[in-house]
């Protein structure tokens, strides 16, 4: 059976055929980023910043290359817009590719560690920006 995360990766692609044949031979598979913001962090700091978020239930999919030590969170639109000033965070512009395996599997190294649900559900960047912020932690009105 397809892991829900997988099924959902692959319904955001333009040519789910491309990346089930990528997946088949073991290599990532280009989505777009068109139903995500991606947003690249170092490793390290992104699994500090996944505490906060899953301690709220606010913590969607990250996938992580611990080698290139590179997160990339799948965001919520207005991203941009919310994480422009933080310097630990590079936001990716619309459609940026993002290299991916299926989310129960690692390629390489790279896989998911926070595995996407298969219901859609991303991180909010307000709360992202939060986690990421002075102190890591999210404010009680970012909590809710």
């Amino acid at each position: 059976m397809t892991h829900p995360g997988t099924t959902w990766l692959l319904s955001r692609a333009p040519y789910p055929t491309d990346v089930q044949r990528a997946w088949s031979e073991e290599e990532f598979a280009s989505i777009p980023s068109t139903a995500w913001t991606v947003v690249e962090a170092s490793c390290l700091r992104s699994i500090d910043a996944m505490r906060p978020l899953a301690r709220v239930g606010q913590l969607g999919p990250v996938l992580v290359d611990p080698a290139a030590d590179v997160a990339w969170w799948l965001v919520a639109d207005g991203a941009e817009h919310h994480l422009a000033d933080l310097p630990l965070l590079t936001v990716r512009p619309r459609g940026w590719a993002l290299c991916c395996p299926p989310a129960h599997l690692y390629f390489n190294g790279r896989g998911w560690l926070e595995k996407p649900d298969g219901t859609g559900k991303l991180t909010d960047p307000i709360k992202l920006g939060a986690a990421f912020g002075p102190g890591g932690r999210l404010p009680a009105e970012a909590a809710r």
